[in-house]
């Protein structure tokens, strides 16, 4: 038997999208639920090895919770699997960097190698069936260091720096970021991390020279 969660209706928004209901994700009742899903399907991952033959009748039987509330949540297995990749890429960051650290030269190497091993660990836990959703994990954590990045920029004082200057700053630093460590990760055999590592720095320093010099100012 499942458990119910009343007022259900509470959870969801007013609005009605692609005849699909949607979810508030800052309701704490929602977030607990979603929580529940998020820890099932890392069970299940423990037991399983892989993530292709989880199914959603799988993890809502180890959440002990209804189809039903999964798909007012999550469109398909395929839009949870992105939720639940972030949520992890998400907690690693905040390990390593609390939301109140500062924007600086030092805590970006702290997120730099944060990243490195992170993608290092990704690749080394993927099975061969888990091919198919590796293009969609590196989406979704590549849009979430993008998005971090820019909020990061904006809670400085970037007096001279424009809204669309910096998105476009936040853009190729996430992408300097993220594709060397994706691109190593998948080799790493063929280059030391120390290595790569100290050049992804001295590239970024060099780029982000202007930035640090107006934030320090």
């Amino acid at each position: 038997m499942f458990p119910t969660f009343q007022p259900f209706c509470l959870l969801l928004s007013s609005r009605e999208r692609g005849g699909k209901m949607s979810v508030n994700p800052e309701d704490p009742r929602v977030k607990r639920t979603r929580q529940l899903f998020v820890q099932a399907f890392n069970d299940l991952v423990g037991k399983k090895r892989n993530i292709y033959s989880i199914s959603v009748h799988d993890i809502t039987n180890q959440a002990t919770v209804n189809r039903t509330t999964f798909y007012a949540h999550f469109q398909d297995k395929y839009d949870f699997l992105k939720y639940w990749m972030t949520e992890k890429f998400q907690m690693t960051i905040r390990d390593r960097l609390p939301e109140e650290t500062r924007c600086n030269a030092e805590n970006l190497r702290i997120l730099i190698q944060t990243i490195f091993d992170f993608l290092l660990r990704f690749q080394q836990n993927s099975t061969p069936g888990d091919k198919p959703f590796e293009a969609m994990f590196e989406k979704a954590m590549h849009q979430d260091l993008h998005r971090l990045l820019l909020k990061r920029a904006n809670e400085v004082d970037t007096q001279g720096f424009s809204q669309e200057k910096l998105e476009a700053m936040a853009l190729v630093i996430s992408w300097g970021i993220f594709g060397s460590a994706l691109q190593w990760s998948r080799n790493p055999q063929d280059r030391s991390v120390e290595t790569m590592f100290d050049e992804v720095i001295e590239v970024l320093s060099v780029n982000l020279a202007p930035f640090w010099e107006q934030t320090t100012s």
